[in-house]
């Protein structure tokens, strides 16, 4: 949208909207609620491959990542495995959350 001296304004809360959106996976979620133990390991072998052909994740990665590590954290059967979740889902939050700072203070 342009602005009547030439300069692009921003819909404050199209962009707020659109960010809080981008946060979320409502499909993924389902996807990944239906899978079993094993099921759940092959997405994360999947994930894993994807994201080595990558040299930057995107925020959809980012999120679908959160909610993978985290299943897996909750459906983990050993402290090893449980610990790997949690550090990766927590550094994807952390991520998710510098990709999602606006670029002005």
């Amino acid at each position: 949208m342009a602005s009547e001296d030439g300069g692009t304004l921003i819909d404050l809360v199209a962009e707020r909207n659109k960010r809080g959106m981008a946060r979320h996976d409502p499909y993924y979620q389902i996807l990944i609620n239906r899978m079993n133990k094993m099921e759940l390991l092959e997405e994360m072998v999947r994930f894993q491959e994807e994201r080595s052909k990558k040299d930057n994740l995107s925020l959809t990665m980012m999120v679908r990542g959160k909610i993978l590590f985290r299943a897996l954290e909750v459906n983990a059967e050993t402290d090893e495995l449980r610990l790997l979740a949690s550090s990766y889902r927590r550094h994807l939050e952390h991520e998710i959350e510098l990709h999602s700072k606006p670029f002005f203070t």
